[in-house]
């Protein structure tokens, strides 16, 4: 099979060859023009073939020169990296040797440290029993125990220095006191210095200045028709003859004096006067009033920097915009506090926050002690429970009376700049606070009866208009009540002179004609 194929091959080589110079001979017509042919491609085949060689020679050569360069910088670096590693074997060696001499040298020591314990704890426990001996010799000698004996040097040393100890404590607290009295005053003139407002002392009159005096006789109407009515609408009493020119509003509520001035204030600007008129400007004077008590508590939040309180809060807040106390406006004294207490508080390093709130709301029951019993204290801390006030701000309002005891570090702040706020010269009247104390008692004792639904003190406190329900008190039962209520004002109150109880029973009706 093998032959058969070599066979095959030369014969197919000889067709190759004769299809070659068939071609040669048809493109060289001349054989001679051939035959060179044939011999400079033989020759340039040769000559191809040895160069083939040659440059295949060459490059074995450069390769070798290049393997043997790479082989031998491969050498080189092996050398180099066992001499090395040599060189760390027997420098790691050194040190396995030293530290193996120093564990056994660590070992001999401890061994003479434990010896050296040993022998400590046993000499302690002879020098302990040698303690005890001389010490019992010493107590059987003296005839007295270790206690008592260093009881007895106690009191000689303190007994000898029971002087000079007692000047040194008392020299150090002079000296403390000094210094905190000093740092105390520089605390409270800055507060004062840095806040200073006027003081307001509006107690218990306004007046509405009148453009023609004529218009008095507008004001009073028909057998004092319109005076009756507007009194009896407001709560107030006015004073018509007093001045020329002006009309003195009376009574101890500024708020009920607030509505009274605006509503005259508008009625003396139309033409008519009459009830009908009278009761629309009351209504509006009012609406007007509580919209300024809402601003008034808004305004005074955002001077201080407080924007957490709840609404219901700031609506009382405002209210104390129309209320005193012993003559200072009740308002503008929780803001002065506020502003001081903060200072203070920054200085001594408590809750200036707490402090600032605590101050503003310390009498915020004042804005509804006429209508509910109790201290204003008291008032105020279950308004502030109920509207769910942080209650630290409670316990720092709650005893600027004394009532409850401080509570925390900004309660003493509290107390202190309530302190100073009242004493500022002029800023409180002793005399207008009792007056408005009986004014209020006056009113709270005759709401208490049944029946009544309004009761207002006028004249300076020296009466008391009772309005009470005609359909349930009928005029036997007014005129007992009248007496009731006067055996009651005489208990429970105490006052000069006498004051009179005017109860009365109105009975409206309307009707409209169409």
């Amino acid at each position: 099979m093998g032959f058969f194929n070599f066979q095959t091959f030369y014969i197919f080589l000889i067709l190759v060859y004769n299809i070659i110079m068939n071609k040669l001979e048809k493109i060289f017509s001349n054989q001679e023009d051939l035959i060179v042919f044939l011999s400079v491609a033989f020759v340039l085949i040769v000559l191809g073939f040895f160069l083939k060689e040659l440059l295949i020679k060459f490059k074995i050569l450069k390769d070798k020169k290049e393997g043997q360069k790479i082989v031998s910088q491969a050498i080189s670096k092996a050398n180099k990296t066992r001499d090395d590693l040599k060189k760390e074997i027997e420098a790691l060696k050194k040190q396995k040797e030293r530290l193996e001499e120093k564990e056994d040298l660590l070992i001999s020591k401890e061994k003479n440290i434990q010896k050296d314990l040993e022998n400590i704890e046993n000499n302690k426990e002879f020098y302990q029993r040698k303690k005890e001996e001389v010490q019992n010799q010493l107590a059987q000698i003296s005839g007295i125990t270790k206690a008592d004996a260093l009881k007895k040097v106690f009191q000689n040393l303190e007994k000898e220095h029971n002087q000079d100890l007692y000047i040194q404590l008392k020299k150090l607290q002079t000296v403390k006191k000094e210094i905190l009295d000093k740092k105390a005053q520089e605390i409270v003139i800055n507060a004062i210095e840095k806040y200073s407002k006027n003081i307001d002392n509006n107690l218990v009159q306004s007046s509405v200045k009148l453009e023609n005096p004529e218009c008095k006789g507008k004001i009073i109407g028909k057998e004092g028709r319109n005076i009756k009515a507007f009194e009896r609408q407001t709560g107030v009493q006015l004073l018509i003859d007093q001045l020329p020119d002006e009309i003195i509003i009376s009574s101890f509520d500024p708020i009920r004096r607030e509505v009274a001035k605006k509503a005259l204030t508008n009625l003396l600007k139309g033409d008519v006067i009459q009830p009908a008129k009278i009761e629309e400007e009351i209504n509006k004077a009012k609406i007007d009033v509580l919209e300024t008590i809402k601003k008034k508590g808004r305004e005074t939040a955002e001077e201080l920097e407080i924007f957490d309180l709840p609404e219901e809060i700031l609506d009382l807040l405002g209210r104390l915009y129309y209320r005193t106390s012993y003559g200072q406006n009740v308002l503008k004294h929780s803001i002065e506090m506020a502003v001081m207490a903060e200072m203070i508080a920054k200085e001594v390093g408590a809750n200036s926050y707490v402090a600032k709130v605590g101050a503003l709301l310390h009498d915020i029951g004042k804005a509804v002690d006429f209508e509910t019993k109790g201290t204003h204290v008291q008032i105020g801390m279950d308004l502030l429970k109920k509207y769910e006030v942080n209650e630290e701000i409670i316990k720092a309002m709650q005893s600027h009376h004394g009532e409850y005891p401080n509570a925390n570090l900004e309660a003493y702040i509290v107390n202190a700049v309530d302190s100073i706020s009242a004493a500022r010269p002029g800023a409180r009247s002793d005399n207008a606070d009792m007056y408005l104390q009986k004014l209020e008692g006056l009113e709270r004792i005759t709401k208490q009866f049944s029946g009544v639904t309004d009761a207002y003190a006028l004249s300076a406190g020296r009466e008391i208009r009772v309005f009470v329900k005609p359909d349930e008190i009928d005029d036997f039962k007014a005129s007992k009540m009248a007496r009731e209520i006067a055996l009651k004002i005489e208990e429970e109150l105490k006052y000069p002179g006498e004051i009179k109880i005017a109860l009365i029973r109105e009975k409206r009706v309307v009707e409209f004609a169409r």
